[in-house]
């Protein structure tokens, strides 16, 4: 778990959404995350199931937010738990140690050893910067990152506002994953340009774990 975790925005346009996220996979992306908020269950299954099938294409872990029940039926390769979701312990009794299971802890070390202890796959942590998804308190420090190095035997992700440029100094404190949304899917401005400007995004996210 090191790189790029890709994360989806809310597209009801299936073809653009699988589109886009092709021409990323193909630069290399560590994690695959879908997440729409606000699709009906019709769509969010057929979403998920074709982006399932372009993640084996490329052979990147699949990972569903929120929707548990949906991850068991796609067999995807697991689940982010917000904060207002089931615990990491219960999606992890659910879904057993094959699974991924990933963590939302905000700026709260609390949460990341609680989500440690209740069997996470990764801890992640958010409001570095602001967003133009998440909309969260813009209050934690890039030092929690150090924190988590030291007290938390996880990868740590990194999430909200992410670009190439303000993560790198969360990357240099030792974040093993940026989660990246707008940066990405937000370079989209024509059928022309926009294979190259998502190739750009990925590659320059890319560049900082190249080290």
């Amino acid at each position: 778990m090191r790189g790029l975790y890709l994360v989806t925005p809310n597209w009801d346009d299936t073809d653009r959404l699988l589109d886009v996220s092709e021409q990323a996979l193909q630069e290399g992306v560590a994690l695959l995350q879908y997440r729409h908020k606000s699709a009906e269950a019709e769509l969010r299954r057929e979403q998920a199931g074709a982006l399932l099938a372009l993640a084996r294409k490329y052979g990147v872990p699949f990972i569903i937010n929120d929707y548990l029940e949906l991850c068991e039926e796609l067999d995807a390769d697991g689940v982010h738990v917000g904060g207002t979701d089931a615990s990491v312990a219960q999606v992890r009794a659910r879904l057993g140690a094959g699974k991924i299971v990933g963590a939302s802890c905000y700026g709260d070390m609390a949460l990341a050893r609680t989500a440690e202890a209740g069997g996470a796959s990764y801890v992640a942590f958010g409001g570095f910067y602001p967003s133009l998804v998440k909309k969260y308190p813009v209050t934690t420090s890039a030092d929690i990152v150090l924190q988590v190095k030291r007290e938390i035997n996880l990868p740590c992700v990194v999430i909200g506002g992410m670009t190439p440029e303000n993560a790198a100094p969360l990357v240099a404190r030792g974040a093993d994953m940026v989660a990246a949304i707008s940066s990405v899917f937000g370079k989209v401005l024509s059928k022309v340009d926009q294979a190259d400007d998502v190739s750009i995004a990925v590659q320059q996210f890319n560049q900082l774990f190249a080290a």
